[in-house]
């Protein structure tokens, strides 16, 4: 490949260091240690040619390769078309539950650059940098390679505001990208995910940063407090409420899921499917934040629900399953309610549109409380 990148403007946000240094002082003396990876398409590894080609696994091969002594586990939470909204509601599922040593978190081309994900993205910092087992994280921000449009500014502020070390693609591979240098479809096919070549420059930005924290290891660094929340922060707590862990109020034409999840990208598993117009299901929730997570499907047509909070008719959330993409079937969050007061909430799903040539029913796969 060979490209030359701006490597060195990529660690955007030196962060403390106190946690880094921490992991690979231990690291150094021989542990057994878990590394998550934590995003969408791109920490899946979309369009690389195999697994091991994406800028997740060759993150973790620097590892293995530096710390010959330490055992480590490669865990790869991504899941394509999801964001950080999403992340924060299975942190504790996807994440946590490992009780990581190490976390990268990558959602800036999957969130839009606005106030709401600068929420959500906090939502899922907090939850994940306050977990009892301190894990040392690395936030990492991609962009799109043809317009270098990201939530990067919005979550960047997130990044400082917890002092946390911070890459950027923008910086480092994008300029190269925008004058030509590199011709964009070398890295690239459709100007979001990179191939095997764009997660290699990925990989080489994000090693170089770890590359010189390693030199610094050594140095004593104070541990930082947990700031206050920069945003309304209604996203730090969530619950994913499925059928393997409640029972809903009311179940009148839905019928549960019982199929296996095997992986964390088998995501339309644990939910409820309807087909019959009228179908509806209710569910006692807490939080200040509600969405409705539901299959949008390219099978046409689907069906339409509605979600109903606390018996608001008037405010009343469309949940149309008919997706007017072409790549594949989308897990698809509705915000349903945000910032009402704290507590337990009724959450009615009622299907109000159904066809009898409908390819596919609809499929629940959720309801998220947060707060």
């Amino acid at each position: 490949m060979g490209y030359e990148i701006q490597v060195k403007d990529g660690w955007v946000n030196r962060g403390n260091l106190y946690r880094m240094k921490e992991l690979m002082r231990r690291a150094e003396q021989g542990s057994r240690m878990t590394l998550v990876f934590l995003g969408g398409s791109i920490t899946q590894g979309a369009v690389s040619t195999q697994y091991t080609n994406c800028y997740a696994y060759l993150v973790y091969d620097w590892f293995v390769k530096r710390f010959p002594k330490t055992a480590f586990t490669y865990v790869n939470a991504g899941v394509g078309g999801t964001t950080s909204q999403f992340g924060a509601a299975r942190a504790q599922e996807d994440v946590l539950l490992y009780k990581p040593d190490f976390v990268i978190i990558e959602f800036s081309v999957n969130d839009e650059n606005n106030d709401f994900y600068q929420e959500t993205y906090e939502g899922l910092v907090r939850r994940i940098y306050g977990d009892a087992y301190e894990p040392a994280v690395l936030l990492v921000h991609n962009m799109f390679y043809d317009t270098g449009k990201s939530a990067e500014e919005k979550h960047r502020a997130i990044g400082a505001h917890y002092n946390l070390p911070s890459v950027s693609m923008k910086s480092s591979i994008y300029p190269k990208i925008a004058s030509g240098t590199i011709p964009v479809r070398e890295v690239t096919p459709d100007d979001l995910h990179p191939n095997t070549d764009g997660h290699a420059l990925l990989a080489e930005v994000i090693t170089d940063c770890l590359d010189r924290i390693y030199m610094q290891r050594w140095e004593d660094e104070a541990s930082c407090a947990m700031p206050k929340p920069l945003t309304a922060n209604g996203y730090a707590n969530a619950k994913r409420y499925q059928n393997h862990n409640c029972l809903p109020v009311v179940s009148e034409g839905f019928t549960a899921d019982t199929s296996l999840k095997k992986h964390v990208t088998d995501i339309f598993r644990c939910g409820w499917t309807a087909s019959v117009e009228g179908a509806r299901i209710v569910f006692q929730v807490e939080g200040t934040e509600i969405a409705v997570q539901y299959r949008k499907s390219v099978r046409l047509p689907a069906p339409v629900a509605i979600a109903v909070v606390d018996g608001d008719e008037a405010d009343a959330v469309t949940l149309d399953a008919n997706f007017d993409e072409t790549w594949g079937d989308c897990l698809y969050i509705d915000t349903v309610a945000r910032h009402i007061p704290p507590g337990i909430h009724h959450v009615e799903i009622r299907l109000n549109e159904a066809h009898e040539g409908d390819a596919v029913p609809f499929y629940l796969v959720s309801v998220i409380g947060s707060y």
